[in-house]
């Protein structure tokens, strides 16, 4: 081609060649794009912790949301008190504030707390022991003290399903339809039952209603009881619903969703949700929940905003679309820089390219990524 020209002829167009050849640009697309799209996060009050979960929550199917502090406020209150024949209010609530004094669970935190409004002296417990996703139990004044949900009186033998053993004190009977019931049995015999209400965040309505004319499947996972979770579920717009699901089935759950090609969001803020959070193609912490939960997702809400979903969402998206145009336009500099390099222009009587110039043109190159990003 450019036979009977001189050495430095020669070393002009070789060295244009390697100079406008040099990958810069290429190496700037995605991690720049990476940089600034955590960087944009931090400023929206989400942590991303890692270039993978900004790629994987671009393209979401289905997002799954924890109830108890992710749907709802996660401030549970007692709205009333169930008593069995030879128990009074006092008695259940004293004894399972007891127990409940032991546990980090939001809802034990609810009974501490009705316990100090009606100065109730808590009695001192010995012998904790927790079921994860069902209750705990402690020795109170000699006597086995088990509190929890249906399932753990189960466990210990004792049937709760005959509501009318319970008389109320407060509100009525009826509000333990629909309410997150935590029952007491004192020496194996079913003492009463607490009923707790735990109200949804005001914005989770719109910001669900928001997913969903994304297109995407909003599904709530929870350990709760189904008329608890059936309950927030109907208020916020939820269809599927998973309750009375064991802290370890919850990553089960998950895992069956994506056997069917679903790639999966997993949304909560307790402990009890860790094994979702890591077994999700994303996890997402809510900032204001357990140190464990943060330390599982790979990406955490600080704001506590179910609305910040979307958004992380809506940044993937910015930040993968940003990098794929930089690839095209770094791929496309390359593929008209190096045959003008090499000398495709002299050869039908153009001009050469000047190594200095070629330099510019790389400068530029990798000028134009790093501004895109602005």
């Amino acid at each position: 081609l450019l036979a009977g020209e001189s050495l430095a002829f020669a070393l002009q167009v070789f060295v244009a060649v390697l100079v406008i050849a040099c990958p810069c640009s290429l190496g700037l697309a995605t991690p720049a794009a990476i940089m600034v799209g955590t960087g944009r996060g931090a400023q929206l009050g989400i942590l991303v912790k890692s270039p993978e979960a900004l790629e994987m929550t671009e393209d979401i199917h289905a997002v799954v949301l924890d109830k108890t502090g992710t749907i709802t406020e996660g401030k549970p209150q007692v709205v009333g008190i169930g008593t069995v024949d030879g128990f009074s209010a006092d008695e259940v609530l004293c004894f399972a504030a007891a127990v409940e004094r032991g546990s980090e669970h939001p809802l034990a935190r609810a009974i501490e707390t009705a316990a100090k409004v009606r100065r109730i002296a808590t009695a001192d417990a010995v012998e904790f022991r927790a079921t994860p996703g069902k209750g705990a139990q402690a020795k109170v004044e000699n006597a086995i003290v088990v509190v929890g949900n249906a399932a753990m009186m189960a466990n210990v033998g004792i049937d709760v399903t005959d509501s009318a053993l319970l008389k109320t004190d407060g509100d009525a009977h009826e509000t333990i339809a629909g309410h997150t019931v935590v029952y007491i049995a004192v020496a194996d015999v079913l003492a009463g039952a607490i009923p707790l209400a735990d109200r949804p965040r005001p914005s989770s309505k719109d910001d669900i209603a928001h997913l969903r004319r994304r297109g995407l499947q909003v599904v709530m996972l929870t350990g709760d009881s189904w008329g608890a979770a059936e309950a927030v579920a109907r208020e916020v717009g939820i269809e599927t619903v998973h309750a009375e699901v064991l802290p370890g089935d919850k990553s089960a759950v998950i895992q069956r969703m994506q056997r069917k090609g679903l790639r999966v969001v997993m949304v909560g803020d307790g402990v009890n949700d860790a094994p979702a959070l890591a077994a999700a193609d994303v996890g997402i912490a809510i900032a204001s929940g357990a140190h464990v939960a943060a330390e599982s997702a790979d990406m955490v809400l600080m704001r506590s905003q179910l609305s910040d979903v979307a958004r992380a969402m809506e940044l993937s998206r910015a930040v993968m679309r940003t990098i794929r145009q930089n690839l095209f336009w770094a791929f496309f500099y390359n593929a008209v820089g190096i045959p003008v390099a090499a000398g495709i222009l002299y050869l039908f009587g153009g001009p050469l390219l000047d190594p200095m110039m070629a330099s510019l043109a790389m400068a530029f190159s990798s000028v134009s990524v790093v501004a895109s990003f602005t």
